[in-house]
């Protein structure tokens, strides 16, 4: 005999369910449905802490180097969503839209060669026929070119976005080099066009023409990643590219065959850029590869500058962007 208290308890704290296979109280029921099932996974992610101190990095160079790649991978998605919306929108407003990308190079070699044939600028003799030799090198200094200024572009153009929202500012660099990779890649499928019409092939260089156009690009990014702090604080900077860069650019064997004698010959080997455009360029079209030595000296160079220019941007953004907030 059970007493009317005793029914409704144990009407409340004997329900059974089938939570697991085994009958439970309500009570454990309702206990075990408040914790989460230890089988749902976890993020790594969700579970990181970042520490923010005043000391420098380079206090703990290992460390740094550490979070350095680890933010490179993190920003992998973030950098393909800038590139997609940064590219997209550069063309956007236009009537010609990617067209573009092909005008500058075409409508530049159309005015060198014109100058050539009408003897205006009397150039030494080239093993190949003059349109294509102009175009290759005006599509590898573009690809060195784009690989200077978009970076400058990019970043720039986040400074309000750097000020309010913390993300890995790697990601803002993947997206440059992106860009420039992509225009670069559009390039070469006019420039394989023009040496198809003329019979001129590459041969086995061109298993080399990647490496020989990453150096190329390398180059030019660093010199954009070193710039890059000074450029975000002083425009004064962007100014003095658009002066220096044409100069350069006369300064450097693109539209005409390498001088051999001294003193012109020291634009060959004092401008970092000639070694690399003319190998470069030697590959596309099967030619003699004759500054293979200087060639590797500085993409050697050229990485080990970029770790250094890496590490300089992220010491120098922080910085940056404190003193653009306020």
């Amino acid at each position: 005999m059970t007493l009317p208290g005793q029914a409704f308890d144990n009407g409340v704290n004997q329900k059974q369910s089938s939570w697991g296979g085994k009958l439970v109280d309500s009570e454990d029921s309702a206990n075990s449905l408040m914790e989460p099932p230890s089988e749902i996974p976890r993020s790594p992610d969700l579970l990181a802490e970042v520490l923010y101190t005043p000391d420098s990095e380079l206090r703990r160079p290992f460390l740094m180097l550490r979070s350095m790649f680890a933010d490179l991978i993190r920003s992998r998605e973030l950098a393909w969503r800038l590139f997609v919306r940064d590219f997209s929108g550069q063309f956007r407003e236009s009537i010609l839209g990617y067209l573009w990308l092909l005008l500058p190079p075409l409508v530049s070699m159309g005015v060198w060669v014109f100058l050539h044939s009408t003897k205006v600028f009397a150039f030494g003799d080239s093993t190949l026929p003059y349109p294509v030799f102009v175009l290759t090198g005006l599509v590898l200094w573009e690809a060195f070119v784009s690989a200077m200024v978009t970076p400058l572009t990019v970043v720039g153009g986040a400074a309000s976005m750097l000020a309010k929202v913390n993300f890995p500012r790697e990601a803002l660099l993947m997206s440059a080099f992106a860009q420039a990779a992509f225009q670069t890649m559009v390039r070469l499928v006019l420039l394989a066009g023009v040496l198809f019409y003329y019979g001129v092939f590459p041969g086995s260089g061109v298993f080399l023409v990647p490496a020989g156009l990453l150096s190329l690009m390398l180059l030019g990014f660093v010199v954009g990643i070193l710039l890059l702090p000074l450029a975000m604080l002083y425009g004064d900077v962007g100014r003095a590219i658009q002066v220096i860069t044409p100069i350069w650019f006369f300064l450097t064997p693109a539209v005409y065959p390498p001088p051999t004698s001294w003193p012109a010959s020291i634009l060959t080997w004092a401008n970092p850029v000639s070694p690399l455009l003319i190998t470069c360029r030697q590959w596309l079209t099967g030619s003699e590869v004759t500054h293979l030595g200087a060639y590797i000296a500085i993409t050697a160079g050229t990485m080990a500058c970029l770790m250094a220019g890496w590490v300089s941007y992220r010491i120098a953004m922080p910085h940056i962007i404190a003193r653009l907030s306020t």
